[in-house]
């Protein structure tokens, strides 16, 4: 059993570990560019560039703030929330828990962005013609997939343990 338990801790870390590496190492790239050519604005296809922010807000840079209280005050209350992830991390199984984990990977990574940086940066620029999609990092893209897994559970999956509400 103590095995057991032992491997799942081992693979869950190693995934966390794997989503937080992956976005350190997409970062330091980025920012090695840009220390470089002071400027990161690469054209990759007629719908990607690589354009370097500093995120000072929360998600695809909602709530921007300037003011040293209120980016603290933001940046404990998303410790908080990844806080209360890992706990639902260990509560959950399956599908839900990877999901929950893909989640507490991408925000790891961009809290410890907050924290070293004062900003979380952010370079990958989605666009069609003139609309451009917000700019976000590989944490975010983990993130993004696994409330979009967690919705799916919730929909699709837990469907049928929720009759009782219907």
């Amino acid at each position: 059993m103590f095995k057991t338990i032992f491997k799942k801790i081992l693979l869950n870390s190693t995934i966390v570990l794997v989503i937080f590496f992956l976005d350190r190492a997409s970062k330091i790239y980025i920012l090695n560019i840009a220390e470089l050519e002071n400027v990161v604005d690469i054209y990759l296809t007629p719908y990607l560039n690589l354009y370097l922010i500093w995120n000072k807000g929360i998600a695809f840079g909602l709530l921007p703030f300037d003011e040293n209280f209120m980016y603290n005050i933001i940046s404990l209350i998303i410790g908080i929330i990844t806080t209360v992830i890992l706990v639902m991390i260990v509560k959950n199984n399956g599908f839900k828990k990877y999901a929950l984990i893909s989640i507490f990977g991408g925000a790891i990574s961009n809290l410890y962005d907050r924290i070293y940086y004062s900003a979380v940066p952010d370079f990958i620029d989605f666009h069609i013609n003139n609309f451009h999609w917000f700019i976000f990092n590989v944490a975010d893209i983990f993130i993004t997939l696994g409330v979009i897994c967690l919705i799916y559970a919730e929909i699709f999956i837990n469907k049928g343990n929720n009759k009782e509400y219907v």
